[in-house]
């Protein structure tokens, strides 16, 4: 391919003149406005096909002219595939958190200690808002992105500049023109908008994985992936809020650096205000309490800063946080609405869960119709009657949950909701086993929602990770016969995929290839993916690497469960009723037959052993000659069961360096022993 000849949709009149090199700068140049139009300043100037257009032949150009490549260059956004672990780098400005107030008389209270402060002197207060997602710090060196690191511990956070690269509202290069210092640092909140949040969380409910609680776990969760790849198909933003940099003039202000930022390139937040008084900030605090709903992102607050820079420095700091500056938070969000119906949806397990469909109602920046009300506990405590006014809450769960009743409000003769006695799905008979909270369909071979959500799980990314089938797709071929249990993906082909419509091959090819490279997935994804009842991802492992094949695992007695670590009365029963239904052995079966690994690697079998046997440990700070995914494998390799919390229980903690305060007085307050990284390798030698 060559520059020259290459024509696309978008103004080819000029690429005669271009030589390749020419042609690749001019066409990320124009990406990164249209990246900047869309993503920040929200004003689109050409269509989604048209940017597609440019942006491949982009990728085709860098392809062909490798010499030509840059970290900086939009197509860089999509991400990669490749593992990667997270390094520590020291902040050269620290990170603190911010002193929070809650109520009217403490903001009072801050401006009264500023202006006693700088001693009578006129100052303005910098009101804005307060974005609850994932502090970030970014540093441009000539106008490029060079590095981007975690917030951390306020002294050392996790570089994910490979990660930050894909986040399209975050400039690679600076706009030409700008006055941009030679080398600066940029703070802010990286976000997950609602629309993503809500999208992701569909998703998850369809394959059954845990919910995100809120957008700002969210946001911190993807930024932590060790995929970029997943990142930038999550469509994170973030908004900046503060420049700091030996080239930044030390008269100036806080509000003029944010809007110089602004025209460099970068996404500020919205309705920044200068106040004088304190009864402006009051005001502002009070408009966006309110206003703040119709915002696209979470917040939570307002934040507060002395707006010129020379008095910020005149109050200095505290031990943990600014004299200057203050955050205002908001309190927990309540809506009442009424309660219409309740119905219930049937997961993969069999689970039923009652969710309360609702008068919609707009609450923390979305507009709830529907929350869970869990199970047939919660909805006996609650005491709902149909047409009751319900209070329903989010707070910093951004779940929807209904928390009450206002009785008050109840009208004679309305119906008391009961839960159901049968599935509504297939109409089996409701069971309820001891110690559970929850009512499951037995007909767990029959019920189509159960079907299609073994399916699911079987394809979801813990399990077998085939990306290139979704939810929708297994719903497709479920309802077209081409699929009754997870065996029958292996019998797919492409002209079963496609049918009449041709125009499907490519997609088709893409599933046949992401089916066959399942072939190769370790053995104890393979338990957890055939979908044994309350059996986990941590549990499907233990049994795995206790049993080491899937036949010595279907032979298995309760008894002989029940001696793996962590495996309890009914986690052993379910695995033993797994495996005498004859259908589901005969699914596995046919699995065994496609060449699904079906046993310990050789690998894994010489490489385990006992040394860490009944051991619970805690892993926390930083390390050196592993990753944090490492050694839990390693722990896991040598029989040792990883544990996110510290209890009485715990063997030790294994402690990197920045390891959390609040762990280590935890376990000097319960006398868990510290191991070092060294002497954790020693003892395993």
């Amino acid at each position: 391919m060559c520059g020259c000849l290459v024509t696309s949709p978008y103004e080819t009149h000029h690429l005669n003149i271009m030589t390749p090199k020419e042609e690749i700068e001019q066409l990320r140049k124009e990406l990164e406005q249209h990246n900047y139009n869309y993503y920040v300043l929200n004003q689109p100037t050409i269509s989604d096909f048209e940017f597609d257009q440019m942006m491949h032949h982009l990728e085709d150009l860098e392809l062909f002219y490798p010499q030509y490549a840059d970290p900086n260059s939009p197509t860089q956004r999509v991400g990669s595939d490749l593992n990667q672990s997270f390094k520590a780098v020291a902040h050269k400005y620290p990170m603190l958190s911010l002193a929070n107030t809650y109520n009217e008389g403490e903001v009072r209270d801050f401006y009264e200690r500023v202006k006693e402060g700088l001693e009578g002197e006129d100052f303005e207060i910098c009101a804005e808002m307060k974005y609850d997602g994932l502090s970030i710090s970014l540093t441009y060196v000539d106008g490029e992105l060079v590095q981007a690191v975690t917030r951390g511990d306020g002294v050392k956070g996790d570089d994910v500049t490979n990660n930050v690269r894909t986040i399209r509202s975050i400039p690679l290069k600076l706009r030409e023109g700008s006055d941009y210092p030679h080398e600066f640092e940029i703070r802010g909140e990286i976000l997950m908008p609602w629309t993503s949040f809500e999208k992701l969380n569909e998703e998850r409910a369809k394959r059954e994985e845990q919910l995100f609680a809120n957008p700002r776990n969210a946001a911190s969760g993807t930024l932590k992936s060790q995929s970029s790849r997943v990142v930038a198909e999550r469509g994170l933003d973030a908004y900046l809020y503060y420049l700091l940099g030996d080239e930044i003039p030390s008269d100036s202000s806080h509000y003029e650096n944010l809007q110089k930022a602004a025209s460099w390139g970068f996404k500020i937040s919205q309705g920044m205000k200068k106040c004088k008084t304190v009864e402006e900030v009051l005001a502002y605090i009070d408009y966006w309490d309110k206003e703040r709903k119709n915002l696209p992102v979470a917040t939570d607050g307002i934040v507060l800063k002395v707006n010129s820079l020379r008095q910020q420095r005149h109050l200095g700091y505290t031990a943990k946080s600014p004299r200057w500056a203050i955050a205002y938070k908001f309190k927990a969000e309540r809506a009442c609405t009424r309660l219409n119906e309740v119905t219930y949806q049937v997961g993969r397990t069999g689970a039923v869960t009652p969710v309360a469909n609702m008068d919609p109602v707009q609450l923390a920046g979305t507009v709830v119709k529907r929350a869970s009300l869990h199970n047939a506990d919660v909805m006996e405590e609650l005491d709902l009657h149909i047409g009751d006014m319900v209070y329903v809450e989010k707070g910093g769960e951004i779940i929807p949950k209904v928390v009450g009743v206002d009785k008050d409000q109840r009208q004679p003769g309305l119906q008391k909701v009961q839960f159901i006695k049968a599935c509504p799905e297939c109409g089996a008979e409701l069971v309820r086993f001891e110690g559970e909270a929850a009512h499951y369909c037995p007909n767990d071979s029959a019920c189509p929602p159960q079907i299609k959500g073994r399916i699911e799980h079987f394809i979801s990314r813990k399990a077998m990770n085939i990306d290139s089938l979704g939810p929708e797709t297994v719903d497709d071929y479920y309802q077209r016969g081409l699929i009754h249990d997870v065996s029958d993906l292996y019998k797919l082909t492409i002209a079963d995929i496609c049918g009449v419509n041709k125009n499907r091959v490519k997609s088709a090819q893409k599933v046949v290839d992401g089916v066959k490279s399942t072939l190769g997935v370790p053995f104890e994804r393979v338990v957890f993916a055939i979908g044994i009842r309350f059996v986990g991802e941590t549990t499907a492992k233990l049994i795995a690497r206790h049993f080491k094949s899937m036949e010595a695992l279907r032979n298995a007695t309760v008894e002989e469960l029940m001696e793996v670590d962590g495996v309890g009365q009914v986690i052993a029963e379910s695995v033993v009723k797994y495996f005498q239904d004859p259908k589901n052995a005969e699914i596995v079966d046919k699995l065994a037959s496609e060449g699904l690994q079906m046993q310990l690697s050789e690998e894994q079998l010489a490489g385990q052993t006992d040394k860490l046997a009944g051991k619970s440990i805690v892993i926390s700070g930083v390390f050196q000659q592993h990753s944090r995914d490492e050694y839990k494998a390693i722990i896991e390799q040598n029989g040792g069961k990883n544990v996110g919390s510290i209890s009485k229980q715990t063997t030790f903690i294994l402690a990197g360096d920045n390891m959390g305060p609040s762990k280590l007085e935890k376990a000097q307050s319960l006398g868990v022993p510290i191991v070092s990284e060294e002497e954790f390798l020693a003892m395993l030698e």
